[in-house]
């Protein structure tokens, strides 16, 4: 047995430790200010690797568009319910009381929306995307899965209008993914990303659970 581990810490103090040594061991010459190194500490803190703050961006001001959107109580779209799972509603109960699970939304697994993926021969994260359409208007979205979710609602804001408050467009993996965050970097939406490959659920969730955090 390791007489190192701590094993009387609570996971609050365990947490707190943790945002210790990242602050301690980070770079100090990161180029965050107060606001978005908190979010960016979360992210470090999801992944483990420092190396996230290379490819982590924060354009248009997110965090004061995000703060702005959830003390309204605005709808949340997220592309996976990974990532809906993951949303607390505690926390966005510290911005906006009448939040709860209702107020945060994944069609991926939505009867109607595989009926129209199969008639359209188009993914799922395509169809859930049209489906949240109404939705999406001044909502916060969260894309930590399907690039062509997060490519399809710039579409949307480019050609019809449909306009997000904050985008947090994080999804992983090898194809179409460069190209959506390169698309999303084009508007003047506030979004927060994580460039190049690198991306996921945990991500996305953990840069919004940030932003809540810097209220």
């Amino acid at each position: 047995m390791n007489a190192n581990v701590s094993w009387e810490m609570s996971g609050n103090e365990v947490e707190a430790e943790s945002f210790r040594r990242i602050d301690a061991e980070a770079p100090k010459d990161h180029g965050f200010n107060e606001r978005e190194w908190h979010i960016a500490r979360r992210l470090i803190h999801t992944t483990g690797d420092f190396s996230i703050i290379k490819e982590l961006r924060f354009r248009n001001d997110p965090i004061s568009a995000g703060l702005k959107a959830l003390s309204a109580g605005v709808p949340i779209f997220c592309d996976s319910n990974m990532a809906r799972s993951g949303v607390s509603a505690a926390r966005l109960q510290r911005l906006n009381p009448g939040y709860d699970k209702s107020s945060v939304h994944c069609y991926i697994a939505d009867p109607d929306v595989a009926e129209m993926a199969r008639e359209r021969g188009c993914t799922r994260a395509l169809a859930a995307v049209e489906k949240a359409k109404a939705i999406l208007p001044g909502a916060i979205v969260l894309i930590g899965n399907a690039p062509l979710a997060l490519a399809n609602i710039v579409r949307l804001a480019q050609t019809e209008r449909i306009r997000p408050a904050l985008i947090i467009g994080i999804p992983v993996g090898f194809v179409n993914v460069t190209e959506a965050k390169e698309m999303l970097s084009e508007t003047d939406i506030p979004h927060i990303v994580v460039e190049k490959r690198r991306g996921g659920s945990a991500l996305a969730v953990a840069a919004l659970h940030g932003i809540i955090e810097n209220a």
